[in-house]
């Protein structure tokens, strides 16, 4: 019997576990009993789960009693069937129809998505890797159109009030997306993902031209003003994750979240270089081009979302949808188990020595009275490349080596290299050579690398699997949180130089060396918790989880 049989099971009430069926009498000789496993429920037809059973291929879809029966199936069709005794599900309603096979590989099981499901993913990444250009046109710019502008506030380069003023526009990004994350991944739960998507491209094509307008204005307001709106729209960033879980199978979802972590690569790859195009030479303050250029990429990025992009729930949102802004229950979860603690509190000095080296870096090469003076256009080569060292090292160098060495081993790799990276960019200060700073640049970043998806994967082992993503979500949070009081604290040790000379450090080094050091912290940390901790199902979680 070649071809392909489309089943429809209609039931009283979800049940998040396997679900047993049995088929027409007709056919069991032929095709024995069926299993769909799921963990939520299907809304609608294009949430299929493909099972291969000998020589045929069944296409399984799952019902809930508030999503209409498809239209095209008449209800005569429809016919009552007795369950086997192991089922859980009162009474099934089997209707099957047979489609024909079109191909010779209607006899394989298929794991690839529809068409229609790929040219979403490839809407997403393509949306995001637009918007991304833009803020990777800007964010190395920031502090230094900040610097110039604030001194129009009488306001002196060097001193604590000009690092806390740059610190906390740099900031004020960090944490829009920290406050506003939640509630856009709720809010696009209750209404859709692509509506949400939208407004987040609309109001980054608006801010970033607002941007621009601020530095017509040399205004250090608007530049907050148009900061903080990109971070409330660059917030949105949280449903692109959640669409492509809509759109992707268990075994697809992988890949198509990595999509947007290539899209947040290139774009700080390519974002720099477009604005080194962008700048009106090599003027003493860059003009409005970058803002100007990454509002046209946004706008462009809302354009083809507004034609190209479908929603991800075509039957609305789920009758569960979370409520709430945060989940005090996950923070609870993940403060239980000591390592996990451990580990969380790694992530806040990872990614906060991280904070303290970016938001610097751009002041530093730029300096007037440094060591390299660098002008903005060679700022942003640099940056991007950053950008590419970073986007080699997560696409090829850790995904070859995740497989070959332990978590806990790569995250201590990652901190260590962080630490002579940043000892030696501080050195680098001191006795200028392009070929030492662009080696130490190269081993923050893949030391970086290195860290971050080794610490989410140590967090996800020690966490119990039906709390997982209420414990990531915790970790995602604390970064964010890092990101925010990374730059307050940077930039005033860098622009105190009067601190790097009571220290008899070379001058915009300070936040260097305090990256190290907490980056020698960090390697302690993730030492205790290897060594302290263990995979759930273990004691020490057993242990925890009884309390």
């Amino acid at each position: 019997m070649p071809g392909q049989w489309l089943f429809i099971v209609h039931h009283s009430s979800f049940i998040a576990h396997h679900l047993h069926f049995s088929v027409p009498p007709c056919f069991n000789n032929a095709l024995g009993y069926g299993r769909l496993a799921t963990l939520r429920p299907l809304r609608s037809l294009r949430d299929l789960c493909v099972k291969k059973r000998t020589r045929l291929v069944f296409v399984m879809a799952v019902t809930a009693n508030r999503t209409p029966f498809p239209p095209f199936i008449p209800p005569a069709a429809w016919r009552y069937n007795a369950p086997p005794p192991r089922s859980r599900i009162p009474v099934a309603l089997i209707h099957s129809r047979r489609i024909a096979a079109t191909n010779d590989r209607s006899n394989e099981m298929s794991t690839e998505l529809p068409g229609p499901r790929k040219a979403s993913l490839l809407v997403v990444f393509l949306a995001v890797f637009i918007d991304l250009l833009g803020f990777g046109m800007v964010l190395p710019l920031l502090p230094l159109y900040a610097q110039e502008f604030a001194t129009v506030l009488g306001i002196e380069r060097d001193t604590p009030k000009m690092g806390l003023l740059i610190g906390s526009l740099m900031a004020s990004f960090s944490a829009m997306q920290f406050l506003f994350a939640p509630l856009w991944g709720r809010l696009s739960d209750r209404i859709g993902r692509r509506p949400v998507l939208l407004v987040g491209l609309a109001g980054s094509a608006i801010c970033y031209a607002l941007f621009g307008l601020a530095t017509v204005w040399k205004s250090v307001v608007w530049l907050f003003v148009a900061r903080i709106g990109a971070g409330v729209a660059g917030a949105t960033i949280s449903t692109a994750h959640a669409y492509i879980a809509d759109v992707t199978t268990k075994e697809t979802r992988a890949k198509g979240m990595a999509l947007v972590g290539a899209a947040f690569g290139l774009g700080f790859t390519f974002g720099p270089l477009l604005g080194y195009f962008a700048l009106e030479g090599e003027t003493a303050v860059p003009g409005p081009g970058p803002g100007y250029a990454a509002a046209a990429l946004s706008a462009s990025a809302f354009l083809l979302a507004l034609f190209k992009l479908p929603e991800s729930l075509p039957n609305g949102p789920p009758a569960h949808a979370a409520r709430g802004w945060f989940n005090l229950a996950s923070l609870r979860d993940a403060l239980a188990v000591p390592s996990l603690l451990a580990l969380l509190l790694t992530t806040f000095l990872c990614v906060f020595a991280f904070a303290n080296f970016e938001s610097t870096l751009a002041m530093v090469l730029e300096d007037k009275y440094g060591p390299f003076q660098f002008t903005y256009r060679n700022v942003l080569l640099v940056f991007a490349f950053v950008g590419f060292v970073l986007t080699l090292a997560q696409g090829f160098l850790v995904r070859r080596l995740s497989t070959r060495i332990p978590e806990g081993t790569m995250a201590t790799i990652g901190a260590l290299a962080e630490v002579g990276g940043f000892a030696w960019l501080a050195y680098s200060l001191a006795n200028p050579s392009l070929a030492a700073l662009f080696a130490a640049l190269a081993i923050i970043v893949t030391g970086f690398a290195f860290i971050t998806p080794s610490l989410n994967a140590l967090i996800s082992r020690r966490s119990d699997p039906t709390k997982q993503g209420g414990i990531l979500g915790v970790a995602q949070s604390v970064s964010s949180l890092a990101r925010i009081l990374g730059p307050m604290a940077a930039l005033p040790l860098y622009t105190t130089p009067a601190l790097a000379d009571r220290l008899a450090i070379p001058r915009g080094a300070t936040p260097f060396y305090f990256a190290a050091a907490l980056m020698t912290l960090g390697a302690a940390l993730i030492a205790l918790a290897v060594r302290g901790g263990k995979d759930w199902g273990n004691e020490e979680c057993k242990m925890q989880n009884a309390k």
